[in-house]
């Protein structure tokens, strides 16, 4: 874990849709809980369950040693972590238009924005 100092300044230099290339580090539970993901910063990525392919998980998820390119979703202070979701449609849940219509209605123009803690 990073100093609060180091985050804060991490967290400041985001920016909602910024894209990274990343490696898959641990898929715990293959479409249950999500992925673990090193994006090259002191702090992890992670990919959620509801941006990932929820039929045959097993199969279309990323394995461990993936590299594939995410954007940056959101940022959690508890645990330190980047939100991640997969540019890759292969790796994406098939329905993202509906989730962002009802969760995120405002998705397309917080692009470019300082990412704030959720």
């Amino acid at each position: 874990m990073i100093s609060d100092a180091q985050w804060r300044r991490i967290r400041g230099e985001l920016r909602f849709g910024q894209v990274f290339t990343g490696t898959v580090v641990k898929v715990p539970k293959p479409g249950v809980i999500g992925i673990f993901v090193d994006i090259g910063l002191d702090v992890g990525g992670f990919v959620d369950v509801v941006h990932l392919p929820r039929t045959r998980a097993e199969e279309r998820w990323p394995v461990e040693g993936t590299v594939t390119r995410f954007e940056v979703w959101w940022a959690a202070d508890e645990p330190q972590q980047i939100r991640l979701r997969p540019l890759d449609p292969a790796y994406r849940c098939d329905d993202f238009a509906d989730y962002v219509e009802r969760w995120r209605p405002g998705w397309p123009e917080q692009i470019g924005q300082i990412v704030e803690p959720q």
